[in-house]
């Protein structure tokens, strides 16, 4: 289709400049115009032909990046559980229809992330929620923010959420899903990444990072000492995916029974191989990795009189001039992040922080969520998901095309939907995990009674 276009726009060229060619002969041949008019006319063709092949090149260019010429397919999905697989079908029909994007960019990963790091969500509702503080044994200060749900459901469920790097709940996806859980009856519990808030001030000498579960560790244990009865339904979204699962994995962290299991949405699984796709600059992804980079050193120059005190400088052996001259991820993590968390190498840092090397540890329900275009996250770090979603039961990785980086978006031609595919995906999955384990419950009843 690409092909076709520029072809049909060079053959209008060619006729367009023929037809001027004509015109500005036929004026020629009339004494009323002078030499300088003939020129003018002749400059005037010349530009307006550049300008036409100028627009010409920029629709081409347009029509490649926004992949117009695709089409709305169904998502993939890899599961070895007939059982689950029919449960998450029975609860989010969803998943057996084409995911629709926005019609005029909604086909484009690039123009779906940008627009999600940039708008995040139209129409975004405010949920009104507390906000939960807690002083750690490091001396950190971790705060939640909690969202008791707008309708009755029949069973107590809250759902805890991990947002992405340097997000929290005042981010607008958040927002948004905090929203479409609660009118669903769910209640809804969002950490907030220390450092991330404006708001809060940090207690001790870290922030958040890839791999460290203990903050949502115990954001879930002071959520069961709140609601002992209520059932919990982990959601992560990137960073905060690799830290749910992550978190199901660590059989040496004791957590609640009352964990059902979890959602995964937009990780990359492995940090080791993940950062040096991040590194080439195919598919901009560079320029994704310089803004990210840019994100964490905000929030740690935001919060130097603590973190880059001369005493914790001194202690981690901290260069602040190499933290602020970082360009990437990786040189960031050199200069700060592993020294602060007591890795000899940031290699180690990043096998310590990957939930790959935890997937077979996980004894609960589990999906993961990633779209094939999304420029964070390549192709090449999903096949081990694939695999592992193909060899255990309660299991299901879903695989769609399009979709970015976390956004999603649907229907109409430019204006997109105020919920997203995501949203609504993802609120039924919880109703299918929480619907499964109903199952389970009433199965071992009958076993009991007879």
């Amino acid at each position: 289709m690409l092909g076709n276009l520029c072809l049909h726009l060079n053959l209008f060229l060619d006729d367009l400049l023929k037809s001027k060619n004509e015109l500005i002969q036929i004026l020629a041949d009339f004494t009323l115009f002078s030499f300088d008019n003939l020129y003018l006319i002749k400059l005037i063709a010349k530009m307006s032909t550049a300008f036409l092949t100028a627009i010409a090149v920029i629709m081409c260019i347009l029509f490649r990046i926004l992949n117009v010429n695709s089409q709305p397919l169904k998502p993939s999905v890899w599961c070895l559980d007939q059982q689950f697989l029919d449960c998450i079908y029975k609860i989010a029909p969803v998943l057996r229809e084409p995911y629709v994007p926005t019609r005029l960019w909604g086909f484009s990963g690039h123009v779906q992330t940008v627009l999600h790091s940039i708008v995040g969500r139209v129409k975004c509702p405010w949920p009104l929620g507390e906000r939960v503080y807690l002083l750690l044994q490091d001396g950190s200060t971790l705060t939640y923010d909690l969202y008791q749900p707008i309708n009755e459901a029949e069973d107590d469920v809250t759902i805890a959420i991990c947002p992405g790097i340097g997000n929290t709940s005042e981010s607008v996806y958040i927002r948004t899903f905090v929203h479409y859980s609660q009118v669903h009856g769910y209640r809804c519990a969002v950490l907030n990444h220390i450092g991330a808030l404006n708001s809060v001030q940090v207690t001790s000498t870290r922030i958040f990072s890839y791999g460290h579960t203990d903050d949502f560790s115990d954001m879930i244990d002071n959520l069961h000492k709140k609601y002992p009865n209520s059932r919990i339904v982990a959601v992560g979204f990137s960073l905060g995916g690799n830290l749910v699962t992550k978190y199901m994995g660590e059989s040496a962290k004791s957590k609640p029974h009352t964990i059902l299991g979890g959602i995964s949405i937009c990780q990359g699984y492995n940090a080791e191989e993940g950062t040096k796709w991040l590194l080439n600059w195919q598919n901009f992804r560079r320029f994704y990795l310089y803004v990210m980079t840019e994100n964490v050193k905000s929030i740690i120059l935001k919060h130097r009189h603590v973190l880059l005190s001369d005493e914790v400088k001194q202690r981690h052996n901290l260069n602040e001039r190499e933290i602020i001259a970082a360009a990437t991820l990786p040189e960031l993590d050199e200069a700060y992040t592993r020294r602060v968390h007591n890795f000899s190498t940031t290699q180690e840092l990043y096998k310590w922080s990957s939930s790959l090397h935890f997937l077979n540890n996980i004894e609960k329900p589990m999906i993961f969520i990633n779209a094939k275009d999304d420029p964070l996250v390549p192709e090449e770090l999903l096949p081990p998901i694939k695999e592992f979603a193909l060899s255990r039961p309660n299991t299901a990785y879903i695989e769609l095309a399009h979709g970015g980086h976390l956004g999603f978006y649907e229907g109409g031609l430019i204006y997109p939907n105020p919920v997203t595919w995501l949203d609504r995906t993802v609120v039924a999955m919880v109703g299918s995990i929480v619907m499964l384990h109903m199952d389970a419950a009433v199965g071992v009843q009958k076993v009991g009674y007879e």
